[in-house]
């Protein structure tokens, strides 16, 4: 039986998460595909946990999972006004235990959702990715724009309503 607990990153944690980033980010590497994680230093991932709010998870003992979220007042924020998900990384030896779903459902709804009470939240990834567009659709999310940051693919910008209640369009 797992354990799952999930923890906000401080500059203690830095040399696993980016242990962890690197061989998360592995087959991002190989595709070509240009996400800042995926060629993380200890400067990167100290960056990470000081300017934004970095959770990572473990089961029982093992990092298996991190997840970081840019607010709209950080200085490297989300292209909307509403927090931003990224950094995403599942240590590959434990692909397909379904260790993204649990990380992610912690940021979108215990934490942004039910502390933050934030209506909705954005993340971006690859278009060039061949199925992490869709892993984000399936969990609901919309796609809002595409573009071209200048990094050789095109950036999908998705955004997921959390709190219908309060959600005001753009």
């Amino acid at each position: 039986m797992s354990s799952l607990t999930f923890h906000q990153a401080t500059n203690e944690d830095i040399p696993a998460l980016l242990d962890l980033s690197l061989r998360g980010y592995a087959s991002i590497r190989e595709l070509g595909i240009h996400f800042a994680a995926a060629t993380a230093d200890e400067d990167l991932v100290k960056k990470n946990i000081n300017e934004n709010i970095c959770f990572y998870m473990r089961d029982g003992d093992e990092i298996v999972a991190t997840a970081s979220i840019r607010m709209p007042w950080s200085s490297h924020h989300g292209p909307y006004e509403i927090p931003h998900i990224w950094w995403v990384a599942v240590d590959p030896k434990y692909k397909r235990k379904g260790y993204a779903t649990k990380i992610l459902d912690f940021i979108e709804y215990d934490f942004l959702r039910d502390q933050l009470h934030c209506p909705s939240v954005s993340l971006g990834t690859a278009k060039e990715h061949p199925w992490l567009a869709d892993m984000y659709l399936k969990r609901g999310y919309n796609e809002v724009s595409e573009t071209d940051l200048g990094k050789g693919h095109i950036t999908v910008y998705l955004e997921k309503l959390l709190l219908a209640k309060s959600y005001k369009k753009r």
